[in-house]
């Protein structure tokens, strides 16, 4: 596989360059190599892919910042694809670039032109640990392609299409119209071709003629550690192929990560509950508290814990998705249990316990028969008044 060129020498705009310098420098670039103002140059179509790609990157205030740390390694999903916005730009026709000075949205430009692919969009669900501790998930996704048979010509295999006689291949036609105004000219897509510049005599019957097939296909998706609910990972060229030799779209996977049965997530920052008893609470104790990482980790409890209290175990939380180190910590809640059933030497201590402190219990348990005389003994009383 050939090298990449450094996205700001392929502009000519050094790594300083601010974001009015790389737009100048691409329209220049654009306007210079696109495949309207070179009808069959495979050189310029692959500069005018080149420029594109490195405007794309460059012009993106946080792919940039990827590119810049990780060059084109960032950027292909083996080692920091970013989390970015969904919906990236295109790349429009050269109209746009010489009145609109931009690239398009994703599907613009003339009609049945050259025009980027659409983006598509993947929602992928994860439990807490694989965000935690990162992992590799297999998805399986459907989307154009270039069509084998005809390599995206759309003319049957042997054959190939020919350029428009009405537009000359450009794809669009100048209409001028005289008015009270002035004289105005304006470009439209070509009725003939279809906005294409060529016409297809034979249809390649494998595509009927749209140069594209649907295909599905199976794609490794690498969960970064630390990754959180609605975050997005983009994969550039993974999307719906490009019409006419336009580069692809890009593929988003949205990140859903699944509620845990025992922690509670805030950023970074984990959340869990663990009981005691009333006396570990009360003379303290050493006990167990589990944690994302599967080890369990021990936590002291200091003498007259009361319930609800909170203990911070630090660095025991996720990790950053950024990979800037360091970890959330984990907060730990306890919960005191009070035993609902005593035994009779379990209630003499604790009676004993209360006499020692000067308590006086407002009532002492009663047997099931001392509650039934009672019971009695106020029916009978209300009779006989």
């Amino acid at each position: 596989m050939a090298t990449k060129q450094d996205y700001y020498a392929t502009l000519g705009v050094g790594r300083d360059a601010e974001e009015a310098e790389i737009k100048r420098a691409y329209r220049t670039l654009a306007r210079k190599h696109h495949p309207d103002v070179n009808p069959g140059s495979k050189a310029s179509e692959e500069k005018f892919k080149e420029v594109a790609e490195a405007y794309e990157v460059l012009s993106d205030a946080q792919k940039r910042q990827v590119y810049d740390r990780y060059g084109h390694e960032g950027l292909n999903g083996n080692g920091g694809s970013g989390f970015e916005g969904f919906g990236g730009g295109g790349f429009g026709d050269l109209f746009d670039i010489f009145f609109n000075g931009a690239a398009g949205t994703a599907g613009r430009g003339r009609s049945g032109g050259a025009q980027r692919g659409g983006d598509l969009r993947y929602d992928l669900e994860v439990t807490l640990e694989e965000a935690y501790a990162g992992a590799e998930k297999s998805i399986r996704i459907q989307r154009t392609e270039r069509c084998d048979d005809c390599e995206g010509s759309g003319a049957a295999p042997g054959t190939k299409p020919t350029p428009c006689v009405v537009c000359g291949g450009y794809g669009q036609v100048r209409h001028t119209q005289n008015t009270i105004l002035g004289t105005f000219q304006t470009m439209a897509a070509c009725s003939r071709c279809n906005g294409r510049g060529q016409i297809i005599q034979t249809p390649c019957p494998t595509c009927n003629g749209q140069g594209r097939t649907r295909k599905a296909r199976e794609l490794t998706i690498k969960v970064p550690p630390g990754v959180d609910d609605g975050m997005r990972l983009q994969r550039p060229g993974e999307g719906e192929s490009g019409v006419q030799g336009a580069p692809p779209g890009d593929l988003y996977v949205f990140f859903h990560v699944r509620k845990h049965s025992r922690f509670e997530r805030q950023d970074q920052d984990l959340f869990t509950e663990v009981p005691i008893s009333f006396t570990q609470a009360a003379l303290g104790d050493e006990v167990s508290v589990p944690t994302i990482a599967g080890e369990p980790t021990p936590l002291t409890i200091p003498e007259g814990t009361q319930t609800g209290s909170t203990f911070r175990l630090r660095n025991l939380g996720m990790p950053d998705v950024h990979g800037r180190g360091g970890r959330g910590d984990l907060h730990v809640s306890v919960r005191v249990d009070v035993p609902n059933r005593l035994s009779d030497e379990e209630r003499k201590l604790l009676r004993q316990l209360a006499s020692l402190r000067g308590e006086k219990p407002t009532h002492e348990a009663k047997s099931i028969f001392d509650r039934v005389k009672e019971a009695v003994k106020e029916v009978v009383t209300g009779h006989e008044e």
